[in-house]
């Protein structure tokens, strides 16, 4: 517990039974609550490693149902638990699990009810070895994006993220899409409802078993983001009515 609010970290895994130990003992239990694992039909023994570690509950899709799909199930759990603060966090062992203690305590002592690991502040990105067509990618999108949305972040193309209990159920995730997009929809309904959003500095590591998407899925994905941030403009102008933006049903 912090300040008697409630911590759980959530891992949306897919084949990462290589890395999930690492991570998982990484993570700050003298702060953390609760952990949850969702195991997204994995091709290995992700499953297997998580009962192994303890991990406290874990969900297992039958089916692949995509990057986003995988985090419904473990924001929807996350609120079923009881969690006040909410971290997402990658079992690749991409991101520190060190940084958790900073995190919950930006939304524990209420800074921000957001709170996003930047790879960008700092040069993280490139350091821990970032592709460099990822990292211009990230740069044009992330700047095109503060654009349409009328907002100032670093990037949003993180994947690791803190929540207060209020923005998951203020903002309606459970109508996002199921892939990798899922991401920015839902920093675009965050900024929409107007939740503010901190950053802090994170470092960061590419190598073989960090998960990671090809160039083509990587291009899909940049279309997709230019296509919520416009579709967030249009919104804010009345000139769209989109589900993503309506308040979730409690």
């Amino acid at each position: 517990m912090y300040k008697n609010k409630k911590v759980v970290v959530v891992l949306p895994a897919y084949n990462a039974a290589l890395t999930l130990e690492q991570t998982y003992k990484e993570i700050p239990m003298n702060i953390v609550d609760e952990v949850i694992l969702c195991d997204d039909a994995s091709s290995d023994n992700t499953v297997e490693v998580g009962k192994a570690l303890g991990i406290q509950h874990i969900i297992q899709h039958e089916k692949n149902k995509g990057y986003g799909g995988n985090q419904k199930s473990l924001y929807n759990k996350a609120l079923d638990v009881g969690g006040d603060i909410v971290i997402m966090l990658h079992p690749d062992y991409q991101y520190t699990p060190k940084l958790i203690p900073a995190m919950v305590n930006i939304i524990g002592d209420e800074l921000y009810p957001v709170v996003l690991g930047s790879r960008i502040l700092g040069n993280g990105a490139l350091k821990g070895g970032m592709p460099i067509y990822k990292y211009i990618a990230n740069r044009f999108l992330t700047f095109t994006q503060n654009l349409l949305v009328n907002h100032k972040l670093s990037e949003y193309h993180t994947g690791y993220r803190a929540f207060s209990r209020e923005v998951l159920e203020g903002i309606n995730f459970n109508a996002n899409d199921d892939d990798f997009v899922f991401d920015n929809e839902m920093l675009s309904q965050i900024i929409f409802a107007g939740y503010g959003i901190g950053e802090v500095t994170c470092p960061t590591k590419y190598f073989e078993e960090a998960s990671s998407i090809n160039f083509r899925r990587s291009a899909k994905y940049g279309m997709g983001v230019l296509r919520v941030s416009m579709g967030h403009r249009l919104q804010k102008m009345g000139l769209l009515k989109l589900k993503i933006y309506e308040k979730p049903q409690l």
